[in-house]
């Protein structure tokens, strides 16, 4: 018989595409995710697979390259963000559907921060990719996202693991994804993930944005590695707390070092990361 379980997905750009790698592993050893909590890259990656296109995605995300990611960067001219996100997002829909959370098969839940009042908003209704918009809007890159008279940015901002959406679910067991821990280990490169990211025109481009030196000193970071190691340090710090204070029964861990928030060129690295990791946590908690 199947486990029916509630699935937190975590913030953390990047790394969340171990997200992925947990939910294969989950199913295959007869998890049934009947909800889903998330925020951030969470959000996205949970929605994707409520709307039952996760397949889809990670052949996507797996085969783009440097032209298509410059090909979804709409820059914004204002002053509160880098990008857009309507074409990331209707390239999204595009691929997805224009689907609302209302139609979704499973509960689902995109968690996002109301900024000028300093509070989590948990969006359950509405179009999906309106409310997964809502959730990755990462402080300095994505614009801000005005709904209901307030202003939403990233949901880790307040909540990195917000398991609390979850609470009142009617499931076995609650699983969170922490993608900024401190105590697992980073990840060594497979023969298959080095073959995906040596060389690769997506981790050149990404590269470019970092405003860096080759070879640099600790004293002279750029302006964009500066503000996402200081959002990465503050997510992890306040995950562990959130976390401290609620538990859930199994914590899959991914370490804050696996790769920059950014670094989307390491789908292959990043998925087989969450792959392992969700198994040893399984067997860790005698679950398989």
């Amino acid at each position: 018989m199947n486990k029916k379980i509630s699935l937190i997905l975590g913030s953390g750009g990047a790394r969340g595409l171990a997200h992925i790698g947990v939910i294969t592993a989950l199913q295959e050893n007869n998890f049934e995710i009947c909800s889903i909590s998330g925020c951030s890259i969470g959000s996205l990656i949970g929605g994707i697979f409520a709307a039952g296109k996760l397949d889809e995605f990670e052949k996507w995300i797996l085969t783009i390259d440097k032209y298509d990611i410059v090909s979804l960067l709409d820059l914004s001219w204002g002053n509160n963000g880098l990008v857009k996100g309507d074409k990331i997002i209707n390239t999204l829909k595009a691929m997805v559907g224009d689907t609302s959370i209302e139609d979704l098969p499973i509960a689902y839940t995109a968690v996002a921060s109301d900024i000028l009042n300093s509070k989590e908003v948990w969006l359950n209704s509405g179009p999906l990719f309106d409310a997964i918009r809502a959730s990755i809007s990462l402080p300095l890159f994505f614009t801000p996202v005005e709904r209901h008279n307030k202003i939403l940015i990233d949901g880790g901002v307040l909540n990195p693991v917000p398991i609390a959406p979850t609470f009142n679910d009617d499931t076995e067991l609650k699983i969170a994804v922490n993608l900024g821990s401190e105590q697992a280990t980073a990840p060594q490169l497979t023969e298959v993930a080095k073959v995906h990211d040596e060389g690769s025109a997506v981790s050149r481009f990404i590269a470019s944005l970092k405003f860096e030196k080759e070879e640099k000193e600790t004293n002279k970071l750029g302006a964009y590695e500066v503000a996402d190691k200081a959002f990465d340090a503050m997510q992890s710090h306040l995950a562990a707390a959130k976390l401290a204070a609620y538990p859930p029964d199994v914590l899959i861990e991914i370490s804050r070092n696996a790769c920059g928030t950014l670094e989307f060129d390491k789908a292959a690295e990043m998925i087989e990361l969450g792959y392992k990791t969700c198994i040893e946590s399984l067997k860790n908690n005698k679950l398989i």
